[in-house]
């Protein structure tokens, strides 16, 4: 949708490729960030390697408004996405004072060089910090960097995705029982004459009362009852079950 904010989110890790750990955080910030009218152009999911980092976090940086990372941001040997994005973007891996302060504080004579590991992040660097935070959230210029671990990634959002927050989408969807192929025909006329309303159609399996479900997004709630107007009317009507 033209002038509307985007996304990107890039999942890091060699055990999410290899399947030893499900993904659920690039669900959880996609969906997240549709409630909020942000749209996700793209996820991507990549190695710990501290070149395919840099690469990637630099074009999804130049491409998009906002990018979101997730993984490799602990203590151990595989951790290097602070690496990666400083080396995408040719500054230096530097000590963050205020990381190091908050480290310091909560661990005490337990600091060691593997904790110290963590204050080293791209030059230029933000850190964003709440009270009831075990860490920072780290930005590098539009880009915001999460921890892997579900639970984490999800309490720091929560407690910033405020400022991410657009115009809304409005969204409507009609369940139809039909195949799709019998209003395809149909569909693709509408679409073609709305471009500003994003249609989706999705075959559903295992319901009785319909077989398929249409979806139509936009920004203008004036657009999408136009759209969805003609698309019903258009619509044979034995085979609409219902609007949402």
């Amino acid at each position: 949708m033209h002038g509307s904010i985007t996304a990107g989110i890039i999942i890091i890790g060699d055990e999410i490729l290899s399947g030893k750990v499900r993904d659920s955080n690039s669900y959880y910030l996609a969906s997240e960030l549709r409630d909020l009218g942000v749209i996700v152009r793209q996820i991507s999911v990549i190695a710990d390697d501290i070149e395919t980092v840099g690469r990637e976090v630099a074009e999804f940086s130049n491409r998009y408004d906002y990018v979101f990372t997730s993984g490799g941001v602990g203590p151990t040997h595989d951790d290097i996405t602070m690496a990666g994005i400083a080396k995408g973007f040719g500054v230096n891996l530097v000590e963050h004072e205020g990381i190091k302060e908050i480290l310091h504080s909560r661990c005490k004579d337990h600091i060691n060089d593997s904790i110290l590991k963590m204050t080293e992040v791209p030059e230029g660097t933000e850190i964003d910090f709440h009270d009831n935070m075990r860490f920072p959230v780290v930005t590098f210029k539009n880009i915001y960097i999460f921890p892997g671990i579900p639970e984490y990634m999800q309490s720091k959002f929560s407690m910033i995705k405020e400022k991410f927050r657009s115009s809304v989408f409005y969204l409507k969807r009609l369940y139809l029982n039909c195949h799709e192929s019998h209003i395809a025909a149909i569909l693709n006329e509408v679409v073609k004459k709305y471009s500003e309303v994003d249609f989706g159609s999705y075959p559903v399996l295992g319901q009785q009362d319909y077989m398929v479900i249409v979806t139509a997004e936009t920004k203008s709630e004036e657009s999408l009852n136009t759209a969805l107007d003609e698309l019903l009317e258009k619509l044979p009507e034995h085979v609409l079950v219902r609007v949402e």
